[in-house]
């Protein structure tokens, strides 16, 4: 029986456990295949914010294979694309790959998600979602690369390793030419955040956010259950209001029902 399984027979048998984000929302975010569900409605629901999300596939198995390039063009994939686990939660949800062409395919390993890649100037702006509260912070991501196919062959790397705040991994370095984006408006990310709090039904994730160099287009790319909210200075303070206000609610409906 995994954790989950454990979990949700725990709760079944002890009623009164109060619980942050109900079970099946976070079970749901453990799968790549729903959340990226999820990130391809935000370009209608956020349209006037122009915040959207990559073209994306999702590979069942090795049988689907043969059809993913007429797949792509179906969706609207192009090259350079990334491929990302199915499984978005653990050490092996970090690795991943980058393929520049059709010759890359057969190092897709399924099931996994392959997702166009942005060209964002290397920068990763990481929200972390703490009940009503959200924080921003920025880092290290992927260089730029040109778009289309190329011959170039498949980079394997660690998105952990890449992002960790004092990376400095050879895929992150930028040319030197390369102008800098501006930040997002802090309008556009609380305008994510509360979309993404609703679709969600959680109130305890985090969301990675990238800006295209061409079009400005806020692109999120990825949506993290309970993140590790490294760089939240504020983290553990806004977490325990958080508890506070759970708890006050439902000690206050308890309160309500008892009297009534």
């Amino acid at each position: 029986m995994g954790i989950s399984q454990r979990t949700e027979s725990y709760v079944l048998a002890h009623p009164g456990t109060v619980l942050l984000d109900p079970l099946p929302a976070m079970t749901r975010l453990l799968d790549r295949f729903a959340s990226y569900r999820i990130m391809s409605k935000l370009h209608k629901s956020l349209r006037d914010w122009r915040i959207c999300s990559p073209p994306y596939l999702a590979i069942h198995s090795p049988g689907d294979m043969a059809s993913v390039q007429t797949a792509m063009e179906e969706q609207g994939l192009s090259f350079p694309l990334i491929c990302k686990t199915r499984v978005a939660h653990g050490s092996l949800s970090h690795e991943m790959c980058l393929i520049f062409s059709a010759g890359g395919l057969p190092d897709v390993r399924p099931p996994c998600v392959l997702q166009s890649f942005v060209s964002h100037g290397a920068v990763l702006h990481k929200v972390f979602v703490v009940g009503d509260r959200h924080f921003c912070v920025e880092r290290p991501s992927l260089k730029n690369f040109p778009s289309g196919p190329c011959d170039r062959k498949t980079i394997f790397f660690n998105s952990h390793e890449v992002s960790k705040p004092e990376s400095s991994s050879h895929l992150t370095a930028l040319d030197e030419q390369t102008p800098c984006l501006p930040p997002p408006s802090s309008e556009a990310m609380a305008a994510l955040v509360q979309e993404l709090r609703v679709q969600l039904g959680m109130a305890l994730f985090g969301v990675d956010v990238i800006i295209d160099i061409h079009t400005h287009t806020l692109t999120a790319i990825d949506i993290n259950i309970f993140p590790g909210y490294e760089g939240v200075p504020q983290f553990f303070p806004s977490l325990l209001d958080h508890i506070k206000k759970v708890l006050d609610q439902r000690s206050g409906a308890s309160g309500f029902q008892q009297n009534t």
